[in-house]
């Protein structure tokens, strides 16, 4: 009979920590300020697409590559958090929907904002084909 073993929150917390510091994961948090960083995260990602197929190499979710790519790309040079609609807030300023080609608004309720969306070549209006976010890394 095999035994469960369990480790606590502040432990668990410091190893999510130690993942995101070391490079391989980037956590995402409602309020990226202050007390918030002691809680868990509300989203975590690989740091990129590379190592959901070292993980998983039969096929990774494309949903989650799709945000893992956007994620990686913008971190770089902006600041990332959890908004209440939708998947990512830029900057505390802009909010941004990640999917595919046939991803309406719908996530974003009401909220302005952005449609990152796979397998389209050309934007319109607030939809802005995901391939564009590479140039910005």
């Amino acid at each position: 009979m095999s035994k469960k073993i369990g480790i606590n929150r502040e432990t668990l917390l410091a190893y999510l920590h130690y993942l995101a510091e070391s490079g391989l994961t980037r956590q995402l948090y409602r309020d990226g300020k202050g007390v918030s960083r002691l809680q868990k995260p509300d989203k975590i990602y690989l740091e990129n697409t590379n190592l959901a197929y070292a993980i998983r190499p039969s096929r990774p979710d494309t949903g989650t590559l799709r945000e893992t790519f956007f994620a990686n790309q913008l971190a770089y040079q902006h600041t990332l958090s959890y908004p209440k609609s939708g998947d990512f807030f830029v900057d505390q300023r802009h909010v941004f929907e990640v999917g595919g080609p046939n991803k309406s608004g719908q996530q974003l309720a009401g909220t302005p904002g952005f449609l990152a969306i796979d397998q389209i070549e050309i934007g319109y209006q607030n939809r802005i084909p995901l391939w564009l976010f590479g140039f910005l890394y």
